[in-house]
């Protein structure tokens, strides 16, 4: 029988890919027994329903922090490799490249009714300076054919198969969760109201409000672990996370479009587009756009914009607000560039929060507070999805360990911004 010392009670506060990944190892832990050691999942809203729901997917060897990428690509790979991750979320090794190129005029007829988007737009700094060092100029190849030759003024190789990849961000977050739930662990949709750190040995339990019946309960924790993305300062005050908007749309290309990650580089004519939208726009005089451009599995293209700070963290995920105008720039910067993707059907528009780290040091902030029991795996910007199994990984480690064992990570200790 075991002794109480053995047992854990340990929540997990956050369903997204951080929050799933960090319940996923933890039942993968050497030292992890159902019989023992209990674990909750508590999402405020559903899984997936934030930016782990609606990112890129993009995963990458070249991408930051470098202390954490290669564990994190190499699990990638790993888990991809165990649970048919090739068809159950769209796993892949792909290239990458940086194009610039000049837009067309907008020759689509059918607009979307929509008034001119409006302030100013924040780079996602999805790309470090190292990362920016390995672009070499490079051939445009073959089969990145889907951009208008006439368009194309150069291409700039980033990534090939063996450092490149990318997942469907939903389906493997998802995956993860399910994962995890075959392994005993509890997933609870409610918000979580406070942290009671009272006792002096650590936590002692999370308190929250069930979605569905909006009634209080509270449950034991020995170990909890704030993964809450950019709500994360939410639940736990002390950490210095906060939340950027970004937007993003899904289409189906008119043709099949090979598998390239694409960071485009896009001057726009005097006259791009619906002039007296554009005219009107806080933002006419920006004559360079930098959409992202994804192709995915099942003939799908994934792309998004930069982001903006105009409306402030909601209180959960289904509360975010969609600028159709912001997702209409997108549409038409990519379109400007793209036959099969103006001649595509636009499947989705929508837009999410991607939490930041205000801190010098950057982020994300994995590890402990200063609070016994009390663990933070936040601020992954938007290197979530690729930085996530890293992520669990650790914070698996840190409970059943007590210390990061996979990586050295003392850079990311969130008590040095605490």
């Amino acid at each position: 029988m075991a002794s109480d010392s053995d047992q854990k009670d340990i929540v997990v506060v956050g369903g997204g890919i951080i929050g799933c990944t960090s319940a996923y190892f933890l039942t993968r832990h050497p030292a992890y027994d159902p019989s023992k050691h209990k674990i909750t999942l508590l999402e405020a809203s559903k899984i997936a329903g934030g930016a782990s729901g609606k990112a890129g997917g993009l995963l990458a060897l070249w991408a930051y922090p470098s202390n954490i990428v290669p564990l994190s690509y190499r699990l990638h790979a790993q888990l991809a490799k165990e649970h048919d991750g090739e068809s159950k979320w769209g796993y892949r090794r792909i290239h990458c490249g940086q194009l610039a190129a000049k837009g067309r005029p907008n020759e689509k007829k059918e607009m979307l009714e929509c008034k001119p988007s409006i302030g100013e737009s924040v780079s996602l700094n999805k790309r470090d300076g190292k990362a920016l060092g390995k672009v070499t100029a490079a051939a445009l190849p073959k089969d990145l054919n889907w951009f208008a030759p006439e368009s194309v003024r150069s291409y700039y190789e980033m990534g090939d198969p063996d450092t490149t990849a990318q997942v469907h961000p939903y389906q493997f977050t998802t995956a993860m969760a399910e994962l995890a739930a075959q392994k005993g662990v509890n997933i609870i949709l409610g918000s979580v109201t406070s942290i009671d750190t009272s006792n002096r040995s650590g936590v002692k339990s999370v308190t929250y409000k069930d979605k569905a019946s909006q009634t209080s309960h509270t449950i034991a924790a020995t170990d909890v672990v704030v993964s809450a993305g950019p709500w994360t300062q939410r639940v736990y005050p002390p950490a210095p996370i906060s939340g950027m908007r970004a937007h993003s749309v899904t289409i189906t290309p008119s043709k099949p479009i090979s598998a390239h990650a694409i960071f485009t580089e896009i001057s726009l004519p005097p006259d791009f587009g619906n002039k007296d939208t554009f005219l009107k726009s806080k933002r006419a005089h920006q004559k360079t756009v930098t959409p992202e451009i994804y192709a995915r599995p099942n003939n799908e293209a994934y792309a998004c914009g930069e982001g903006d700070h105009l409306v402030p963290l909601p209180k959960t995920t289904e509360d975010v607000e969609t600028d159709l105008a912001r997702c209409q720039d997108i549409i038409d910067y990519v379109s400007s560039v793209s036959d099969e993707l103006r001649d595509g059907e636009v499947t989705v528009r929508q837009a999410c929060y991607l939490p930041n780290v205000e801190a010098v040091s950057g982020g994300p902030l994995i590890g402990p507070t200063g609070v016994r029991g009390l663990l933070l795996a936040a601020g992954h910007t938007c290197w979530g999805i690729q930085n996530g199994p890293g992520t669990g990984k650790l914070i698996s480690e840190f409970v059943f360990d007590g210390k990061a064992k996979s990586a050295t990570i003392g850079s990311l200790d969130p008590r040095k911004v605490m």
